[in-house]
């Protein structure tokens, strides 16, 4: 086992979770081996073409990655409860955008904003509503993309093509799912 690798633990609780072979195309190769493979090229960002043999042919380990953001049939979109953001998204039109929609949010005002709201007294209006214990929540989301930016492949996006990359981000999250 490499540096890395899926320990039988996380493997085992991994498994049940990954495709199986329809037998159509033939048998596939070591699920546990070609996995490996996926994990390594994720955390390292090699090219697909400079995989170390030991988890077989790298077009093996490709087509089987390029399935991964294909698994289900996916959830349908819909409509965020609230939203939390920094300062810099603290503006007229994304207030108004999120207020048409109905979407709450944690957005903290500019001091510029803020000031100029001040100066023009009563015409500036009131202050916008701002929740600082969703606001704090906020970290949370943040602390989990410094996570998956661990993750050399996610971090400088090498892919192409974005259908990869969902591949590319679902493994770390799988690897951070496994090992917290």
């Amino acid at each position: 086992m490499g540096r890395g690798d899926l320990t039988d633990a996380e493997w085992e609780r991994l498994r049940s979770f990954l495709l199986v072979s329809n037998r159509r195309c033939g048998r596939w190769r070591d699920h546990r081996q070609v996995t490996d493979g996926i994990l390594h090229r994720v955390r390292t960002g090699v090219q697909w073409r400079d995989l170390p043999e030991r988890f077989g042919p790298w077009k093996t380990v490709y087509e089987r990655h390029r399935l991964w953001p294909r698994l289900g049939p996916g959830r349908p979109r819909v409509k965020p409860e609230s939203l939390a953001a920094d300062k810099a998204y603290s503006n007229g039109p994304v207030r108004e955008y999120l207020r048409r929609r109905g979407i709450r949010h944690a957005l903290p005002e500019k001091a510029d904003g803020q000031a100029a709201r001040l100066r023009k007294g009563s015409r500036g209006g009131r202050p916008p509503g701002f929740d600082e214990e969703r606001y704090k929540k906020r970290n949370t989301v943040e602390r989990t993309i410094n996570r998956l930016k661990q993750s050399r492949a996610v971090a400088t996006r090498y892919d192409k093509r974005l259908f990869v990359y969902l591949g590319t981000a679902t493994a770390a999250a799988i690897v951070i799912w496994l090992r917290t």
